[in-house]
Formats: C-alpha cells, sequence, structure tokens
C-alpha cells in the first residue's frame, strides 16, 4: 500500500487556485470545500489541483491515489498540462470501511467517465481553429496591425478565444529564422497560417504546400513563382498585395517636390529582404530619370539604423526616402526621432509615421488593409479556398502630411502637395 500522505494548500480557496479548470467532472461544492477544511472529515472525492500551488507532505491522513494522467488530455490545449494532477482522496487515520470495494468501483467508473470527457474536449479542441501568425517583427511593433487583423477577423465571426485561437511566431527581425519558425507552425498543426512580406511569404510556402496562407504585402509575388496570378493565385496562397516596392519611385517623387533644393537624396533599405537588390534598382532609376543623386545606405538592425543616419549626416544629404519594409515599418519611433534630431526631411510609407511626427508619407492605410486581410482570412478558415480567392490590392493611396514638422525643418509644402493631401496635420 502506498504511504500515506498529507495535501496541505499554498495559498487561497481551492477554487480560486484552479482557477477557470473548475473541480474536475462537476464534484460536488462539499468535496472542493473539504480541501480547505477539515481533511478528516473527507470522505472521498476526485480533484484537480494546480501543482505548484499545493503541496504534499508525509503525514498519516490522506491516502493519496495519483490517477492524474487520465486528465491530461482532457485539459485544454492552452493550459499547462504538466502543472495540474488530479486525486482520488480517502481517509489513512482509519480502518478502510466496508463499502471500499464499492468505491473501487466508483474510482474505475470515474475514470472511465475522464476518457470520455478527455474524447470530447479533444473533440471541441479540434473544431476551434488555429491561427499560426509568422512575423518578422516582434510583438510590440505588429500590435496595431494585428488588431486590426482581429477586427476583420471578428466581422467573419471569428474571436480569438471565442471560436478561434493563435500560435505567434516572432522573428524579431532576423530573417534568417523565418524558414525554421515557419516548419514549427506547420509542426504544430495550425489550420491557417498568417504572415507578411516577401521574406515571410516564401517561408511559409516553402514550409507548407496544403496548409492555406494569407498574407499581407509583398513584392512581385508572380514573378517570384509563389503564385500564378492576382485573378487565380492557385496553390495554397491568398491575401493583400500592397505595392509597396511599387511606391517607393513615387515617394522619391513626392520628396523631391517637397525639398526641391536638395542635391542629394539618401534611399534607407533593409539588405536582409529578399528583394532588397530590385528595390534599390527601381529607386535608383526614378532619381536618374529626375536628374537626382541618390546614396543607398543599408541597415537590418537597431545599430545600423543608429550608423545609417550618421553617415546620411556625413555625407550632407538633403532628404531621405525610407523603403517600404516590414523591418523598417516596426522601427518608426527610432526613425521618425532620428529625422528630427538631425533635421532630415523623409518620406515613409504609412499614415502612422507622420501620426508619431514624420513629415510625410504615401501608401495605403495600414489598418484598413489589415482588416481586409483579417475578413480573408476568416472566409478560409469558415471553408473557402485559397485558389478561389483573388489577391487583392489596395485602390486608395493616402498622402498624409506634417505642417508642424515641416515648419520645425524650415519647409514650405507646396501647394500641389497640400491640394492632393488626404490628410494635413496641423
Amino acid at each position: 500500500m502506498d504511504d500515506p500522505v498529507r495535501i496541505a494548500p499554498v495559498g487561497d480557496h481551492p477554487s480560486e487556485l484552479v482557477g477557470d479548470s473548475q473541480p474536475a467532472l462537476g464534484l460536488s461544492q462539499e468535496h472542493h470545500a473539504a480541501v480547505r477544511g477539515d481533511p478528516a472529515a473527507i470522505e472521498g472525492g476526485a480533484y484537480l489541483f494546480p501543482r505548484n500551488r499545493w503541496q504534499i507532505e508525509g503525514q498519516r491522513n490522506i491516502l493519496i491515489h495519483n490517477v492524474y494522467r487520465p486528465l491530461i488530455a482532457a485539459l485544454p490545449r492552452q493550459r499547462n498540462h504538466a502543472a495540474y494532477s488530479c486525486f482520488w482522496l480517502l481517509p489513512a487515520d482509519r480502518p478502510r470501511p466496508r463499502d471500499y470495494q464499492m468505491r473501487r468501483r466508483e474510482l474505475l467508473f470515474f475514470l472511465g467517465s475522464v476518457m470520455t470527457a478527455a474524447r470530447t474536449l479533444r473533440a471541441q479542441q479540434k473544431a476551434m481553429p488555429v491561427i499560426g501568425v509568422l512575423n518578422s517583427t516582434s510583438p510590440v511593433a505588429f500590435a496595431p496591425s494585428l488588431t486590426a487583423f482581429r477586427q476583420g477577423l471578428k466581422e467573419t465571426g471569428y474571436v480569438e478565444g471565442q471560436n478561434v485561437a493563435f500560435e505567434y511566431r516572432w522573428a524579431q527581425g532576423r530573417y534568417d529564422q523565418l524558414p525554421a519558425l515557419a516548419a514549427d507552425l506547420v509542426g504544430c498543426k495550425v489550420d491557417l497560417i498568417l504572415t507578411s512580406g516577401t521574406a515571410g511569404i516564401v517561408a511559409a510556402k516553402g514550409a507548407t504546400s496544403t496548409i492555406p496562407i494569407v498574407f499581407f504585402g509583398g513584392g512581385d509575388l508572380v514573378a517570384a513563382g509563389l503564385i500564378a496570378s492576382l485573378a487565380r493565385p492557385g496553390g495554397n496562397l491568398t491575401g493583400m498585395s500592397i505595392f509597396g516596392r511599387e511606391l517607393n519611385p513615387k515617394r522619391l517623387d513626392l520628396l523631391s517636390d517637397l525639398v526641391p533644393q536638395t542635391g542629394l537624396i539618401a534611399f534607407l533599405v533593409n539588405p536582409n529582404s529578399s528583394i532588397a537588390e530590385q528595390v534599390i534598382g527601381d529607386v535608383r532609376e526614378a532619381a536618374h530619370a529626375k536628374g537626382s543623386e541618390l546614396h543607398v545606405l543599408k541597415a537590418g538592425t537597431e545599430s545600423e539604423i543608429d550608423a545609417a543616419f550618421a553617415t546620411l549626416v556625413q555625407l550632407r544629404a538633403g532628404a531621405l526616402v525610407v523603403a517600404a519594409d516590414s523591418f523598417l515599418g516596426s522601427r518608426r519611433d527610432q526613425l521618425v526621432t532620428l529625422a528630427a534630431r538631425h533635421a532630415i526631411p523623409a518620406i515613409y510609407e504609412w499614415r502612422e509615421f507622420v501620426e508619431a511626427g514624420g513629415l510625410i508619407s504615401y501608401g495605403p492605410s495600414l489598418t484598413g488593409t489589415w482588416r481586409q486581410v483579417g475578413a480573408y482570412a476568416g472566409r478560409l478558415l469558415a471553408g473557402a479556398k485559397p485558389t478561389d480567392l483573388p489577391v487583392q490590392q489596395p485602390t486608395k493611396f493616402e498622402l498624409v502630411v506634417n505642417l508642424n514638422t515641416a515648419k520645425a525643418l524650415g519647409l514650405t509644402v507646396p501647394p500641389s502637395i497640400l491640394a492632393t493631401a488626404d490628410e494635413v496635420i496641423e
């Protein structure tokens, strides 16, 4: 026979310790409450306890038969299974009652009920789809976009924690980590992968050809061989293409009009991007057509951004175009602060840069496009096939100007820009 031991509570009432799991299989509140009171009063029962909040002491009081293993599969998968145990409690300070054999039958019946409940819960969990988020940035940087995505998802009837779950993988700016992170999500058997940027799309596509992938951004995916066409992408990819690369020359034009007297324009690009060289080529060609001198600065880390601005100051560049890129987009506050500190007129992809104090931006709505991606994700979870959902593209682009920043830089915004601006911050 097992050595008698006692369960001693470390903390508050068991209902608070167990949290939302509740007593196992709806046991009576008397049994549940008895753990807190006199252990000798317990007639027998089964309880689900967090291990790290209860300690077992070797005293002759209660005989414990550890039967937690059958319950592990029944716990919600978001919970830390190893932190919970289920114990069958019997008095040990007196002889076994005559109905002990009956209690053994009750125990066996209980175990059978647990296994039935486990199968039921697993079926319920399987019914809740899981979205794997593969992102090249960080949780903080991606938070505004994720909020907009969730809103679009909600509009199709899916709410995180209610009928859909998320698995997150963050590359923290290290693009070389994306393939391994994508493979990890595939190994988790997620139902849908959400990613952004060319590097993320390539990594996700390389990890699976069967799990649906919904994306945001990316370069020319047709030329890259990732999709057959925008109208009929084929395969397991669909989403929103935002003309990130294509709009960089337009941003150069706008900045040249805003600062016509500048002789040298700098272009900041992330060298870790898989399309970095194509992006540089596009902007070089646009600068040559305008007769402007262009100097390319490369930065793929926070420290390299600082170094790029130091170089920009040494070169006495008169303006800066920040390339459309997920990593550079995640460094909004750093870029805006450095541009203000060194009095450099700069143009960005997203209006959020201008709202944070940047000079000017041109591009689609960040929140609007992410909401559309969320709506697409909802359709895919509902059973739509990626091959049947054409790749969407934004039809409206926002030109936003911050007059306060222009004034601080000593710039007069041309009437042509003010007349076409979608918003002027004063």
